[in-house]
């Protein structure tokens, strides 16, 4: 059977066939582990946010213009402004599949038969054949967003999601540079009105990380999913508890009284 073609049924301790975890698994089971069994054991997701369409149209476009130079074997102007020499978009037979949702780069990682993947925005190479992780972000705010806030932060997020990409790659036989880049649009707020046009800044600055931790956290993810026992609730990987948990906590404290009376 062609696992990786089928959607994941609830995940069943000692099963044999390899289970798909996402990118996005990783990140939930960070945020919290109550969280992530509830969706990997009983199916029980959190609720879903709007899609940010306007993000995935300039994740698109981005993806357009680069390819335009990526085909020609030259930078982008982006990558000439920022003085990344050296620098050129990565051609690759794959880079269309590790772009693509629910397919991506992948790796089955053996001593926990999760069968991991994620979608990369883009791929560069530096002159001596490293490969670097590129991720697109687009935001809108008083000033343009030229680095990443302080650790300890929600965008560690974005942090934990290139390494992530860069352990893939890694795993895939690549040598992969452990700085990757960040383009980040920002949508300006300071014109007169909107006109049908919102103009955006972008800048490019790097992220220098570590992926050792993909490893580690994996084997925790698996002793979770092969637990029958539902985790705590703890504090979520960016600080406090998790947000939804104590509205489900809050809420059916509010039910069981009503139930009461």
């Amino acid at each position: 059977m062609n696992y990786w073609k089928e959607r994941n049924a609830p995940y069943k301790p000692g099963q044999k066939t390899p289970y798909k975890v996402s990118r996005s698994k990783i990140e939930l089971f960070m945020q919290c582990p109550r969280c992530f069994w509830l969706d990997v054991r009983l199916k029980i997701k959190r609720p879903s946010s709007p899609p940010f369409n306007i993000n995935k149209a300039i994740d698109e476009l981005f993806k357009k213009e680069f390819d335009t130079y990526r085909k020609k074997g030259e930078q982008h102007p982006l990558m000439k402004d920022n003085n990344l020499d050296g620098i050129l978009p990565y051609q690759h037979a794959d880079l269309d599949k590790w772009r693509e949702n629910f397919v991506g780069v992948v790796h089955l990682h053996e001593p926990t038969n999760l069968h991991v993947f994620g979608a990369v925005d883009d791929v560069w190479v530096d002159k001596d054949g490293k490969i670097i992780v590129v991720d697109y972000k687009a935001t809108a705010k008083d000033k343009p967003v030229t680095s990443l806030g302080p650790e300890g932060s929600w965008q560690d997020m974005y942090r934990r999601q290139m390494e992530i990409y860069q352990w893939l790659l890694k795993q895939n036989g690549f040598d992969v540079s452990d700085t990757g880049y960040f383009v980040y649009a920002t949508g300006t707020q300071d014109r007169e009105g909107f006109n049908n046009v919102v103009e955006f800044e972008t800048h490019v600055f790097p992220h220098h990380g570590s992926s050792n931790w993909v490893e580690g956290v994996l084997k925790d993810m698996k002793k979770v999913m092969d637990s029958d026992d539902m985790p705590e609730v703890g504090v979520a990987a960016m600080g406090g508890p998790c947000e939804y948990c104590e509205y489900a906590k809050s809420r059916t404290k509010l039910t069981l009284a009503a139930l009461k009376k």
